[in-house]
């Protein structure tokens, strides 16, 4: 026993020796091999970033040094089994990989990557004239994948394109009117892009008084409610209005409160408050309204409505806006105002101001409640009133009123200054629509020359009436006259040479005619 125990204790201590040899031995790191198959794993960023996660691989390797081939001095550094990311411009560039091994080793390999963006996409393009700034306008853009926006305002083909980023607005101001192409180029960051253009006008200040001939302005019409509006050649170049271009409206069929307006470049001028237009109409007795609005808040606004009184012809309707006194930029217009469109298409032009309402003249109607001044005399008093007969020849609404009181003058009767002086060169008859209680009855119709009032000058005629009780229409035929005089006051005598006994009468539409 003693003799195996000395045997085992040999061993042990020869066993001891060389595990202590063996521990110290570190020549087989030194024997590792370097690091090798080395690759790389490349992912791209589609959205336009340039953004590129890079993850390489290979075998007997501690650490990676990517070298990313572009400007950028300082390699990227990181741990086996890692990524690592860089942005890059886009372009062709030569990523090369440094595997480290634990000895310390270094294997290197090249690899090719192209970083291409694409175009932008969904461009839209918000361009706008500026109210109060004709000659201005306001350009914003947006779009998918984009970097930043060029724009060039095709005025000046010299000029550089103006930069500009999504969510910021750019303006121009253009030094004349015209027509100009304005070009957006939205940029991917790269060499794709997308491009939009659009003709925008530039024009005069679109102010009052409105006639819609001027090439140069912007009679552009906002619709709503189903309505369509366009300025068109004059249907009817006739009576009142003879101009070559008018606005034509059509509401919606179907549709109330159907309509357009007209945005003007400035606040209108209350000083005048009274409004002027011309329409044309497919029937009479349709609302027309009238609407003054502010350029931001619909709820400042002052409105009226009209009656037209005459089917496919040309009348002027006036608006009285006394009290109006709000800052207003829209001209709104409803035609057959309140009720369902029909499809009927209305006409308007000569959109004006006034300091007084209907001018006093030529044809002389009551619809438009002019600023007429009644002179009565003789006993007798002169008013405007509702039509109270609404029949035959005449259905209008307001008709002048004569009350020829008991006991007037034979001689008893009115006068109506007129505005302007009247021409009988070429219209040489005057008629007028008249309302008698009695068959039989003289009219005079008297035309006085004023600027002083000389009565030798004065011109007269006499018709007498044929029915009693209703409407019908007497003719005056003033031909021979010297229309050099100032005939500028209507006089109206009813019954004439005799005495009142407390009769009305009625008369309308005093017109020129041949």
């Amino acid at each position: 026993m003693k003799q195996l125990k000395y045997i085992i204790s040999i061993l042990f201590v020869a066993f001891a020796l060389g595990c202590s040899e063996d521990i110290g031995d570190t020549g087989f790191v030194d024997r590792a091999e370097a690091p090798k198959n080395i690759t790389a794993l490349f992912t791209i960023s589609q959205d336009n970033t340039g953004n590129v996660s890079i993850a390489p691989h290979g075998e007997g390797i501690m650490s990676y040094e990517v070298y990313y081939g572009d400007a950028t001095a300082t390699p990227g550094t990181l741990a086996a089994g890692q990524k690592i990311n860089h942005t890059y411009a886009e372009g062709s560039y030569t990523v090369k990989i440094v595997g480290i091994g634990i000895t310390g080793k270094r294997t290197e390999a090249e690899f090719p990557i192209t970083v291409a963006f694409v175009a932008p996409e969904n461009l839209a393009v918000t361009i706008t004239n500026v109210v109060g700034s004709p000659l201005m306008i306001n350009v914003s853009a947006k779009a998918d994948l984009e970097t930043y926006f060029e724009v060039t305002y095709g005025d000046d083909p010299a000029a550089a394109p103006v930069q500009f980023n999504e969510g910021t607005t750019v303006s121009h101001t253009y030094a004349a009117v015209g027509t100009y192409t304005v070009t957006v180029t939205a940029f991917s960051g790269g060499a794709e892009t997308t491009t939009y253009t659009q003709d925008v006008v530039i024009s005069n200040p679109l102010t009052l008084p409105i006639n819609f001939e001027n090439s140069t302005l912007n009679y552009a019409f906002t619709v709503f409610n189903g309505a369509a509006a366009s300025v068109i050649n004059n249907p009817d170049a006739s009576g009142i209005n003879t101009s070559s271009k008018v606005a034509k409206v059509t509401p919606a069929a179907g549709q109330t409160w159907t309509g357009g307006y007209l945005t003007l470049d400035n606040p209108i001028d209350m000083t005048n408050h009274f409004f002027k237009m011309k329409v044309w109409s497919p029937q009479a007795g349709v609302p027309v309204l009238l609407k003054l609005e502010n350029l931001t808040n619909s709820g400042i606004s002052a409105e009226h409505i009209k009656y037209t009184t005459t089917a496919n012809q040309w009348e002027e309707l006036v608006y009285d806006f006394t009290g109006a006194t709000g800052s207003y930029s829209k001209v709104v217009l409803f035609f057959n105002a309140g009720n369902p469109g029909t499809g009927d298409s209305y006409y308007v032009d000569d959109i004006v101001q006034s300091a007084t309402g209907v001018e006093i003249g030529f044809p002389l109607t009551f619809e438009q409640s002019p600023n007429l001044t009644w002179n009565s005399f003789g006993g007798t008093a002169g008013s405007q009133a509702t039509n109270p007969d609404q029949s035959g020849i005449n259905t209008s609404m307001q008709v002048g009123k004569v009350l020829k009181t008991a006991g007037s003058q034979t001689w008893a009767g009115i006068a109506i200054p007129f505005d302007n002086v009247m021409d009988f060169s070429v219209q040489k008859k005057v008629k007028i629509k008249v309302w008698s209680p009695v068959a039989g009855a003289p009219v005079l119709m008297k035309f006085e020359n004023m600027n002083p009032h000389v009565n030798a000058d004065d011109i007269e005629r006499t018709v007498n009436t044929t029915v009693a009780n209703q409407w019908e229409e007497l003719t005056f035929d003033f031909t021979g006259i010297d229309n050099s005089k100032n005939y500028k006051q209507l006089v109206l005598f009813f019954n004439f040479g005799v005495a009142g006994t407390g009769e009305t009468y009625y008369f309308d539409d005093v017109k020129q005619s041949n």
